[in-house]
């Protein structure tokens, strides 16, 4: 017999999983995603697209991918829709607490499809 496994079961860490199309993301926003039993906060700011963790680390909250993007001097952030505390979108450092930080989650555009992975 056949032993048939949902999409979302668990992958090694080295495995990506497909969360969307990038033409699902609206440009300057973010979703969130559930990979490897993780949410994660996805976001598109024009061609590029950044991955951290969703729980925003001064709150609690999962609520990060309901921030709202733009920049930093040369830097792109999001914003806590909270506390307006930022994170540098490349880093997951926190803009005003050095020493916080979200998660950064690996990724990867093939075809126009948005794939993450689990960090190392």
């Amino acid at each position: 017999m056949t032993q048939l496994h949902p999409v979302s079961t668990p992958r090694p860490q080295s495995a990506f999983t497909r969360v969307c199309a990038l033409t699902e993301i609206p440009d300057g926003l973010g979703v969130c995603a559930l990979v490897g039993g993780q949410q994660v906060a996805v976001f598109r700011v024009g061609e590029r697209v950044f991955a951290l963790g969703n729980r925003d680390p001064f709150t609690g909250a999962n609520v990060m991918s309901r921030g709202l993007t733009g920049s930093y001097g040369e830097r792109l952030k999001v914003a806590s829709p909270l506390l307006k505390h930022g994170f540098d979108l490349e880093t997951g450092v926190s803009l005003d607490k050095p020493e916080v930080a979200l998660p950064v989650y690996p990724l990867r555009l093939e075809g126009g499809e948005v794939w993450i992975g689990l960090p190392d």
